[in-house]
């Protein structure tokens, strides 16, 4: 089953040590198969929040809510289970100072 792993932050962008550690994590889970994609995202302050109502576009710069908290980075994993995929997200060094949400991809029928 898929998952979707947010990587959130409430902090300024990661030291160049903290890269090498995601870098280990990313090569790791890579050669196992259990990280299908990736990446980082840049700050909401470059993001843009895009609405149609009525037919009309909305364009206005992001993020959609305030918030201290952003998410910073992505990952799928390719997990036999939620415990599993936990197991995986435990093992990310930003498991240590920010933090990460997984979810299921939905099971379509």
């Amino acid at each position: 089953m898929k998952y979707m792993m947010f990587v959130v932050t409430s902090n300024t962008p990661d030291s160049p040590q903290d890269d090498s550690d995601v870098e280990l994590w990313v090569d790791q889970y890579d050669a196992s198969g259990t990280r299908v994609i990736g990446d980082a995202l840049e700050p909401p302050a470059e993001s843009k929040v895009v609405r149609v109502r009525g037919g009309k576009r909305y364009v206005t710069d992001g993020p959609f809510a305030e918030s201290k908290e952003w998410i910073c980075g992505f990952d799928v994993l390719e997990c036999d289970s939620m415990e599993e995929a936990v197991e995986v997200a435990a093992r990310h060094p930003m498991a240590r100072n920010g933090q990460l949400e997984l979810r299921p991809f939905m099971t379509w029928e």
